[in-house]
C-alpha cells in the first residue's frame, strides 16, 4: 500500500477540510479530485452533470483516479463522494493507499450544507429525504473501500486529522506541530 492518504465519504463529511490540516501537518500536497476534473472540463461539477450528465462526470473521475495512481511523492487526496461508487474505483482506491472513510450522520450532512446550491444530487426538493437515500446507498459501499473509518460529526477538523494520524501509524513522517 502507498502512503498516500486517500479522504472519502459524503458531501459535507470535511474531506476538504481534513485534507488542508492533513496536508499542512505533513507537509504533503492536498489534491481534490473535483477541482482536478473541473480543471480540466473548464467547468464545475454542477454545470458538468447538466451539460454532460452524471456517467460522464463518473467517467472522467475514473480517468482522474487512474493518473493519480502515477504519482509517486506521496499525497493527500479529497475525492468527490460518488469517487467510491464505481467498483474499478475502489479496488483502484485501496490500491493507491490509506483510504480514509470520514463518516457523517444525515443530520450532519444538512446542516453542513444548508444554502449551498452547488451539490446537483441535492438539487430540489426535500434535501433530506435524498441526503438519508444516497448515505444509505453509498455507505457500505464506503465502509467496504476504507482502510480505515473515523466519526466526523461534531468534531474539528483538527482532532479527526490527528485521529487519522494516529491510527495510520505512518512511518518516516514529517509532521508540524
Amino acid at each position: 500500500m502507498g502512503e498516500h492518504i486517500i479522504l472519502i465519504g459524503f458531501m459535507g463529511a470535511g474531506k476538504s477540510t481534513v485534507g488542508r490540516r492533513l496536508s499542512r501537518k505533513l507537509s504533503r500536497q492536498l489534491l481534490d479530485t473535483d477541482a482536478m476534473i473541473e480543471a480540466r472540463a473548464g467547468m464545475t461539477v454542477s454545470e458538468i452533470f447538466a451539460s454532460r450528465g452524471e456517467d460522464a462526470f463518473r467517467a472522467t473521475e475514473t480517468e482522474v483516479l487512474a493518473g493519480l495512481a502515477l504519482r509517486r511523492e506521496p499525497v493527500i487526496i479529497s475525492t468527490g463522494g460518488g469517487m467510491p461508487m464505481r467498483p474499478e474505483n475502489r479496488e483502484a482506491l485501496r490500491r493507491l493507499g490509506h483510504v480514509v472513510w470520514l463518516r457523517v450522520k444525515p443530520g450532519t450532512v444538512c446542516e453542513r450544507l444548508a444554502g449551498d446550491t452547488t451539490r446537483p444530487l441535492l438539487a430540489g426538493d426535500d434535501r433530506q429525504q435524498k441526503v438519508e437515500a444516497l448515505l444509505a446507498q453509498r455507505g457500505p459501499i464506503y465502509g467496504e473501500t476504507a482502510h480505515l473509518t473515523v466519526d466526523a460529526d461534531g468534531r474539528a477538523p483538527e482532532e479527526i486529522a490527528e485521529e487519522i494520524l494516529t491510527k495510520l501509524h505512518i512511518g518516516n513522517i514529517r509532521r508540524e506541530a
